[in-house]
């Protein structure tokens, strides 16, 4: 239980949140350990989620510690342990206490899924599954677990039993729209098979503000497309947009700054600025590019390698820059930090993130594929890294953004003006790296991997400093977890229809092609 708290608190919590917001760390700072006498749970708990925002993830971490010491019966203390385990990139540590609460939990459907969403932020996608494998024998009619445990299959490879669990999630519950959704992505659909009526009939029952509309519409726009009914699709897919964008208070001008501000701060002269020296036996593989843009897929082709694993799509990097680069100001004045930091450090500690995963390989892969907006920090700070940069025509990249809903991240994706103006934004920022630091990442484009598979992979492998295996032809194959939005994709064999895919909506997407073309990119 946590304790009653101290008349002070409120008011202490206040003086620092206007020190935070003003940019007064060191005020902040002292604030916090004021707040520490005397200690107690709750007290400990706010001086942790402090700490967390000046960057300062070692007392962040011993704060939270201490907090569950107290009470150790506390699951909201431990899974705040558990968080800021994950943050200080002791992914081990984290692994270890999870598995004491997955055996407290064993009979506790509930909380099995919850330890089963900490065994994900820490990559350990089979034993996310075992939870939820665990929640749904115990909870056998109850929609949401069922959902969950159908998700988790899709992640597995699992097709054909998700698809079965999102049918059993609709008949429970009809009004749970994202079942829909994620059923939809599950395969290509076909006139004799699809479940075009149903959801139209479904959108029919809902008012024109529901926010059920967003999901559904996302399922039907698949759905007629698959069926080649292009203009259906893009109209369910437009509505369905939309609706998901009126929700949003994001404005693309942030990020377009942000990159902006990244070309200034990454110039040459920080950018030739002298290195760490190469750590040998370096297993920092990145492979980044905008979302669907065919990073998953080589993500598959290079982990189906017997020296590489993937560790999915983790905040590893990002955690060790904000330990350093946090402080007052916003993101801004956080890129003006990032080019004046220990850079050794920043190596070191992401180095030693990549292996408290406790994965034996010579290369861990990360697949985070904003990782292109750190090609720079890369560049200094782990010049031993192997990076891969995946590119797509410009058209094709954005319609696949846009036809996705995202249920996490890339809020520019659901308004074309949104997507011209950060596309734009990459566009320039990549043209910056390959000025500046060309020889840091290797590039491969979608539509040359499609057309000469061999070929590529070879260069591939290759550039990651690895022998040739006949296994990554058979990336389908590769029974690895995916959790990502291409999780289905890449469980078959390479296609070519999502090439050139952009020109059966030439029309729909020519405000778009002219925004990009008078910009200068080359849409042709």
């Amino acid at each position: 239980m946590l304790t009653t708290a101290e008349p002070s608190l409120p008011q202490a919590l206040q003086a620092i949140k206007e020190s935070l917001a003003q940019g007064r760390a060191d005020e902040a700072r002292c604030g916090v350990e004021a707040l520490l006498q005397p200690a107690s749970v709750e007290r400990l708990t706010a001086a942790s989620q402090v700490f967390q925002q000046l960057g300062d993830f070692a007392q962040m971490l011993s704060c939270a510690e201490r907090a569950s010491a107290l009470a150790p019966g506390d699951v909201k203390l431990q899974t705040r342990e558990i968080e800021c385990q994950i943050y200080s990139g002791r992914i081990d540590q984290a692994r270890l206490l999870l598995g004491r609460m997955e055996r407290i939990a064993w009979l506790d459907g509930g909380l099995l899924q919850h330890v089963a969403t900490l065994y994900i932020h820490a990559a350990s996608h089979a034993e996310a599954h075992r939870c939820y494998e665990r929640a749904a024998a115990l909870m056998a009619i109850d929609a949401p677990t069922l959902y969950n445990l159908a998700s988790s299959c899709v992640a597995m490879g699992e097709l054909e039993r998700a698809e079965q669990l999102f049918n059993r999630v609709i008949a429970l519950r009809p009004d749970d729209f994202d079942a829909y959704q994620n059923r939809a992505s599950l395969r290509a659909w076909s006139r004799e098979s699809n479940h075009v009526d149903e959801l139209k009939a479904a959108l029919a029952r809902l008012p024109t503000d529901h926010a059920g509309r967003v999901a559904l519409g996302y399922a039907l726009a698949k759905e007629y497309e698959d069926l080649q009914e292009h203009a259906l699709s893009f109209a369910a897919l437009q509505a369905a947009a939309n609706s998901r964008r009126q929700r949003l208070a994001y404005r693309v001008e942030g990020d377009v700054a942000a990159m902006a501000r990244i070309r200034a701060v990454f110039d040459a002269k920080v950018l030739s600025q002298p290195r760490p020296p190469a750590t040998p036996g370096d297993p920092s593989l990145f492979v980044l590019g905008l979302p669907r843009s065919g990073t998953t897929l080589v993500d598959r082709i290079l982990c189906s390698h017997s020296r590489v694993r993937s560790l999915g799509e983790i905040n590893s990097l990002a955690f060790a820059l904000m330990a350093q680069a946090n402080g007052p100001g916003d993101k801004l004045a956080m890129i003006d930090r990032s080019a004046q930091l220990d850079f050794a450090r920043l190596g070191n500690d992401y180095r030693t993130a990549l292996r408290s995963y406790g994965v034996d390989a010579g290369l861990l892969l990360n697949k985070t594929p904003s990782n292109y907006l750190y090609l720079g920090l890369i560049h200094l700070a782990l010049p031993g890294a192997r990076v891969v940069h995946l590119r797509r025509h410009p058209l094709d990249s954005c319609y696949a953004m846009y036809k996705t809903l995202f249920r996490m991240g890339y809020p520019f994706s659901y308004s074309l003006e949104d997507l011209g103006h950060y596309y734009l934004a990459y566009h320039r920022l990549m043209a910056h790296w390959r000025e500046l630091i060309r020889g840091s990442f290797h590039e491969i484009d979608y539509e040359l991997l499609v057309q000469e598979q061999e070929a590529q992979s070879r260069a591939l492998v290759q550039h990651c400093g690895l022998p040739w295996e006949d296994a990554c032809l058979q990336f389908h194959s590769n029974v690895a977890p995916a959790a990502t939005a291409s999780a289905s994709q890449v469980r078959r064999p390479l296609y070519a229809s999502s090439v050139q895919r952009w020109r059966s909506y030439e029309r729909e997407l020519a405000p778009l092609a002219d925004f990009l073309r008078a910009n200068g990119v080359d849409c042709d």
